[in-house]
């Protein structure tokens, strides 16, 4: 599926700070921030389950579920689950960036890129987001900055699992496109090169920016574009989560 068919504009909003990073954000202050967005043109929000385990796509649904479901365009992500148990926050193993959610909710997070895991983790994100589908679905953070030496074994896991499940869901229309959510040029390069993987687009954060762009720009985006796929830059504006640009 051509990417620019299903983004509703070149603009659009992360939610990553609605899941309480960095400082506990109060509920009003969040709602507030995705109507104003609303009121402002945008019509494309992404999330993901690690954002704050689950609090970002809880505020996100409570806000969008109040306008008609085909004005806008939801894209969440997998290779996380979030689970019942509560746990300690600092308990929790999310990674380099485990400090950015301690004021998320307790839930213990599970990082799993397996088949079932996919699918459990779609399942779970329409409840939070209180939407019956979801329109692009990224795998999320399958690189070296979150797994270190391990990340080419969550790679392969990803490429058994969540990737053969997401192409079957695209291919019956269950979901319009998918592809990596990461903060790496690698595992792009990697996906790129697979036969029997099929992603639609990449949503590559804080490597297409005018402090960081060389890599992006040199070896991702010319491959990227032959292939006729597309690109999702997030973080490109500080203030505001994504960004397309191909």
């Amino acid at each position: 599926m051509d990417i620019k068919k299903i983004l509703p504009g070149k603009l659009g909003f992360g939610s990553a700070p609605l899941g309480n990073m960095f400082r506990n954000i109060p509920d009003n202050e969040a709602y507030e921030t995705v109507i104003t967005a609303w009121e402002s043109g945008i019509r494309y929000f992404d999330s993901a389950p690690f954002y704050g385990a689950g609090l970002a796509e809880i505020r996100l649904g409570e806000v969008l579920s109040r306008y008609r479901r085909e004005e806008f365009v939801i894209s969440t992500k997998v290779g996380r689950v979030i689970l019942d148990e509560i746990e300690d926050v600092s308990a929790r193993d999310l990674g380099e960036k485990g400090g950015l959610f301690e004021y998320g909710l307790p839930n213990k997070i599970v990082n799993d890129y397996t088949a079932d895991a996919t699918l459990r983790s779609i399942d779970d994100s329409l409840k939070r987001l209180k939407t019956d589908h979801i329109d692009i679905v990224w795998v999320h953070d399958v690189a070296q900055d979150f797994y270190g030496d391990e990340w080419l074994d969550k790679f392969e896991s990803a490429r058994k699992g969540a990737f053969k499940v997401l192409d079957r869901l695209r291919n019956e229309g269950v979901i319009k496109a998918w592809g990596l959510g990461v903060n790496r040029v690698e595992p792009i390069e990697i996906i790129l090169a697979l036969e029997n993987a099929h992603p639609d687009a990449f949503l590559l954060a804080g490597r297409y920016t005018l402090l960081d762009h060389d890599r992006a720009l040199q070896r991702v985006m010319p491959e990227v574009s032959k292939q006729g796929l597309g690109v999702v830059a997030g973080g490109s504006i500080q203030f505001w989560g994504t960004r397309w640009r191909k």
